[in-house]
């Protein structure tokens, strides 16, 4: 027997806030991983965001410490990919001058 999780409900100002990261440069994967919800689903936020019919969930609301603590994971994926980065070109510059 598997229980099913209850639908998430999400207000209108998370899906916003979710799809300008994605219109901000960032990947619907990264930002899904980093808000926590499915690629289809942010895909499909992002797709009624463009067409205008984004609609919210009013019973949950998000606080502003959720949308900064969304913010602030959005910004630590971003900072670990561009030191990943740089990483790889240090390597790789330190091989190169051997």
């Amino acid at each position: 027997m598997t229980k099913t999780k209850p639908r998430a409900r999400y207000t209108l100002e998370f899906k916003e806030e979710a799809a300008r990261l994605v219109e901000g440069g960032q990947s619907i994967a990264a930002a899904a991983r980093t808000l926590g919800v499915v690629d289809q689903t942010l895909f499909n936020w992002v797709k009624a965001q463009r067409a205008g019919k984004l609609r919210g969930a009013d019973s949950k609301q998000v606080s502003a410490e959720q949308m900064e603590i969304s913010r602030l994971r959005t910004d630590l994926v971003r900072v670990r990919m561009e030191r990943d980065t740089l990483g790889k070109a240090t390597a790789y510059f330190a091989k190169a001058a051997t």
